[in-house]
């Protein structure tokens, strides 16, 4: 499981994916006379002909089958090609890969819900160990790989479900309103986004990074704390120290929560920017695993920011 600020849209991935030029009337090296820039004749010319003629002296396109008029006038009606046709990303594409990724992942999370609990917890961390290795191998990948994409998918449904089934045993109730908030977090941010009200420029790049190695500090300095048992509190830090009588977990779970819905405007302008440049169309997998990241950090942010507050009540 990354922590977000997604390293699959550092640009590797879609640079110099742009729209193919324009095909030109006549091939490369050649000139509209039919010879190359070397000035060789083309096509079985032989020296002396005429330009356009070939070595039985029949111009070079009497050689080309001739269409006829409906014919003509039929291709010129047809609808030029689109991203589709030309193998380039599009938002369905997307969508689509998205939606399955999603799918296994929820595929996963389902089947610690009919496994013993102590089953369930060793999948929990059998998926949280094997989607962050999987994580890393397709974020630093040059090309996507779909088997991997899914497969990272399914295991981080398997750390999903059982840290769900975990924190709603102990407060339940908490895993629907994780769902309901994330799906919420989703919602609003693409609307914001769509509507130009919130875009990722440099400046609030800057401030992403910065508060996101703020936060990655704190996130390595409680893990450390609980490990070694120097703070009793499952939560550490989070929860075992207050401001103004509110848990620090509130803090920081908010600002969490703050960047993870930052790390998907930081998606969608990387997928308007693949699609606007005519990105090959295996990139959208590329898309919808960054997406997929992104979106397991929200649930995971606050749904650990609902167990703080109701831990604190």
């Amino acid at each position: 499981m990354a922590l977000g600020g997604n390293p699959i849209f550092n640009g590797k991935n879609f640079r110099g994916a742009t729209q193919a030029p324009p095909v030109p009337s006549y091939s490369h090296g050649q000139n509209q006379y039919g010879q190359n820039q070397y000035g060789q004749n083309q096509y079985g010319q032989v020296p002396g002909s005429a330009p356009g003629q070939n070595q039985y002296g029949q111009p070079a396109w009497a050689a080309q089958p001739q269409m006829t008029s409906d014919q003509l006038q039929q291709m010129y009606n047809q609808p030029a090609a689109g991203p589709a046709e030309t193998g380039r990303m599009t938002f369905d594409d997307v969508i689509v890969k998205t939606a399955a990724c999603l799918a296994v992942l929820l595929l996963g999370a389902a089947v610690t819900l009919f496994v013993a609990p102590g089953t369930a917890n060793l999948l929990m961390v059998v998926g949280a160990l094997g989607g962050f290795a999987l994580g890393m191998v397709n974020s630093f990948k040059k090309q996507p790989s779909p088997a991997l994409i899914l497969t990272y998918a399914g295991l981080e449904g398997l750390f999903l479900g059982g840290l769900t089934r975990l924190l709603d045993g102990m407060f339940p109730g908490v895993g629907l309103q994780a769902v309901i908030g994330t799906l919420a977090v989703f919602g609003v941010t693409l609307a914001l986004f769509k509507s130009g009200k919130v875009r990722a420029t440099p400046k609030a790049v800057r401030f992403f990074m910065i508060a996101m190695l703020g936060y990655l500090v704190f996130a390595v300095i409680n893990m450390v704390l609980v490990w070694t048992g120097a703070v009793q509190s499952p939560f550490g830090l989070s929860s075992s120290v207050h401001i103004f009588g509110i848990p620090l977990g509130v803090f920081i779970g908010i600002l969490a929560i703050g960047l993870a819905a930052f790390s998907l405007v930081m998606d969608f302008t990387s997928i308007e920017q693949g699609v606007r440049q005519g990105a090959p169309e295996k990139y959208s997998w590329t898309a919808a695993f960054g997406l997929t990241v992104t979106l397991v950090w929200l649930y995971v942010e606050i749904i650990r920011l609902l167990a703080i507050l109701r831990g604190d009540d």
